[in-house]
């Protein structure tokens, strides 16, 4: 598939079949979204793959309540999905990639606050990115989530190190049937000239 035919065939998946990518599938996406670029190629983010209705259970049971559960009319289609990807960033790593010698006088080893930009987490969500275009390419679909609830709760399950930020997860799988875009994808896309200002705002 060309690049522009799986960026205008991207959109976030609701609903999964519940039927696992085919053996050395999930691998190549993968693969595909370490490539990601990075700045000073720190490469600081991970992601923790739950396969499996066992090990999403878990992601589920941090991040949402029953009282969602019951409430959502989305959270069926939802928890189908066979893999859960939890992506977390790593700004330790961008500390000490920019104290090498090589980098040492932007003086953005120095902490945190010396950044403009957290460029961890920007790097990781180009990661987030090329799994999202990957699964359209590899004939998955994908849908990132935020979570406003459970980080604490899903770190201590996955055994994630106190230092890393999460970002959120990409559940991947098989679409399903009943799958619909969300009212939000009903919304126009600003024109090209709202989005580019050229030679200047």
């Amino acid at each position: 598939m060309e690049l522009a035919e799986a960026v205008r065939r991207r959109r976030m998946v609701r609903s999964f079949s519940g039927v696992a990518p085919e053996h050395g599938v999930l691998e190549r996406l993968l693969d595909l979204a370490r490539r990601a670029p990075s700045a000073g190629n720190a490469q600081g983010w991970d992601a923790v793959v739950l396969e499996g209705a066992g090990e999403t259970a878990r992601f589920w049971d941090a991040t949402t309540t029953e009282d969602w559960r019951r409430r959502s009319p989305r959270w069926p289609r939802l928890s189908r999905a066979p893999v859960v990807v939890a992506v977390f960033s790593n700004p330790g790593a961008y500390l000490a990639r920019y104290l090498e010698e090589d980098k040492s006088e932007s003086g953005l080893g120095q902490g945190i606050e010396q950044w403009p930009v957290g460029y961890w987490d920007v790097d990781a969500a180009m990661g987030v990115m090329l799994l999202l275009l990957g699964a359209v390419d590899l004939g998955l679909g994908a849908c990132f989530l935020g979570n406003f609830r459970g980080e604490g709760e899903l770190r201590e399950l996955l055994g994630v190190p106190d230092d890393r930020r999460y970002l959120g997860a990409v559940l991947l799988g098989e679409p399903g049937d009943d799958d619909r875009p969300s009212a939000s994808a009903t919304r126009s896309r600003r024109e090209l000239s709202e989005v580019f200002h050229r030679g200047g705002w």
